[in-house]
Order: structure tokens, then C-alpha cells, then sequence
């Protein structure tokens, strides 16, 4: 059964992506980075198609991830 989600989108997506990184093992941004510096959420990034935008979950010379409400 779902159940109606009332987060906002910065939230449920930090919280999914944390949870996925349990899943599979893996240190989360914060614990693999704490300074934010490689891997970390909310990153300033370059659209592929130009421009400036923002990547929800960002990883250096591996992703820049972006979550939709």
C-alpha cells in the first residue's frame, strides 16, 4: 500500500538517495564527504544543454543527479 508523500522535494530526495546508498552498501554524501568538496548535495552545475542549474545529489567525474517532484 503507498502512502501519500508529504515531503518536499529536497527532502524526500536526500532522504531516497541516502536510503539507496544503504542499500547498496555505500557511504552517503555527508559520510563519504563531509566537506562536500567530490561528492555532496545541492551542487551548482553546467546543463548539458548551457546554461546553469542545480544537481540534487552530485558526484565528481561520476554524475550530477536531479530528482523531480
Amino acid at each position: 500500500m503507498c502512502r501519500a508523500n508529504t515531503l518536499t522535494e529536497r527532502s524526500g530526495s536526500q532522504s531516497h538517495f541516502i536510503a539507496l546508498c544503504r542499500l547498496l552498501g555505500l557511504k552517503p554524501p555527508l559520510e563519504e564527504d563531509p566537506r562536500g568538496e567530490w561528492f555532496t548535495f545541492e551542487k551548482g552545475a553546467k546543463k548539458t544543454g548551457g546554461g546553469d542549474g542545480w544537481a540534487d545529489v552530485w558526484r565528481r567525474h561520476c554524475f550530477a543527479w536531479e530528482y523531480k517532484g
